[in-house]
């Protein structure tokens, strides 16, 4: 399971919350498999994150183009391509339905994005708003 601590903040606390709430539903995903029921909560997992992707890249770019921040065009490319990857895997589920290597792909891009984007690009990206009094 995944634990939410304070060096994973960005400081800004719209976007705090919208990660937090990610860590929950990745954390039901984790759980779930750990009980051998990960298949069943693909659904409501891509369900989940067919808003989030819209809701929480669309908030943390407004803050970039409000604050002009310099790295959001990759920022913005890591965005693109977390959505993507998860076209693919809602393509799959679609296709296929809800299966034990679906619930794994899907915990995998979870798990990677959350070490590789929001510990280290939202982390970033946090201190420089914080910086520009966001």
């Amino acid at each position: 399971m995944l634990k939410w601590t304070d060096d994973l903040s960005t400081g800004i606390g719209l976007i705090d919350d919208q990660h937090k709430e990610l860590f929950n539903r990745v954390n039901d995903l984790l759980f779930a498999m750990k009980q051998g029921k990960g298949k069943d909560q693909l659904a409501g997992l891509l369900g989940f994150l067919s808003d989030y992707v819209v809701t929480h890249f669309g908030t943390e770019e407004k803050f970039m183009q409000d604050h002009d921040y310099p790295e959001a065009p990759a920022h913005k490319t890591e965005h693109t391509s977390f959505v993507r990857n998860f076209t693919d895997l809602r393509k799959k589920f679609d296709q296929e339905g809800p299966g034990s290597l679906l619930a794994i792909e899907s915990q995998r891009l979870l798990v990677d994005w959350w070490y590789n984007h929001i510990a280290k690009s939202d982390k970033a990206l946090g201190v420089f708003l914080k910086s520009k009094g966001a």
